[in-house]
């Protein structure tokens, strides 16, 4: 039996999942990539830069000129997120998903962690009001106050949510197997998740390049939509 049949027999059987996903679940759905050479960062210097919180404050023009190029409103859930929301009608499945795309919740996942938060989740930094992303597309200042719009997403320099911490640790505590597709699995602290899992939980990563990863796990090296797609619900 082949690793990817072992990877589908494994899915298929387990009953408490949680699946820890990255950029490479969403290029299916035309969403670029943050890494590769054919991602979002490619020839621009500093991405670090651009989407971090000194930039909002310092060059809040050159933040909201980049920001908007990682807006995709047409894009929709592949099979991927459409398997993962399906496994979750017959098992408990959680997501943690770095991520900022909110497809995982379009496709109807009941437990999802925006560990990163979502781009379509947008407020005023003066007044703290809520507004439509569409209108944050038009312009970053709020209409009502004229404060600084922006998404609310995990930027560079700022810290995470106790919340965000605290519900991700319990989606992988939870786990009797936990599956990594589509992430480098490299940036903390998505990537010490994985100190919280149970003692006989199996680990499994789907991505088409090997992972490193200190907790011993099944690398199963393919493209994670073939695999997801022989998932039979």
């Amino acid at each position: 039996m082949t690793a990817i049949n072992e990877a589908i027999d494994k899915i298929q059987a387990a009953r408490n999942i949680t699946f820890l996903t990255g950029a490479g679940v969403s290029t299916q759905s035309h969403i670029p990539d943050y890494r590769s050479l054919k991602g979002i960062y490619a020839g621009i210097d500093q991405p670090e830069y651009l989407l971090s919180h000194d930039c909002l404050l310092q060059e809040p023009q050159k933040f909201y000129q980049f920001i908007k190029q990682l807006y995709h409103p047409s894009a929709r859930p592949n099979i991927i997120h459409e398997k993962i929301a399906a496994l979750a009608k017959t098992k408990s499945v959680w997501v943690v998903s770095q991520n900022i795309d909110g497809l995982h919740d379009q496709a109807g996942s009941p437990n999802v962690v925006n560990f990163h938060g979502s781009l379509y989740d947008v407020y005023c930094r003066k007044c703290g009001q809520n507004v439509a992303w569409q209108d944050y597309l038009i312009s970053d200042t709020h209409l009502n106050c004229g404060g600084q719009l922006r998404p609310d997403i995990v930027l560079y320099g700022e810290e995470f949510t106790d919340d965000t911490i605290t519900c991700a640790i319990k989606a992988v505590e939870q786990a009797d197997l936990i599956v990594i597709v589509g992430t480098s699995f490299q940036v903390a602290p998505f990537n010490q998740l994985l100190y919280y899992h149970k003692p006989q939980a199996d680990i499994m990563a789907i991505n088409q390049a090997a992972l490193a990863i200190q907790e011993p796990f099944t690398m199963v090296q393919c493209a994670a939509e073939d695999l997801f797609r022989e998932i039979k619900i």
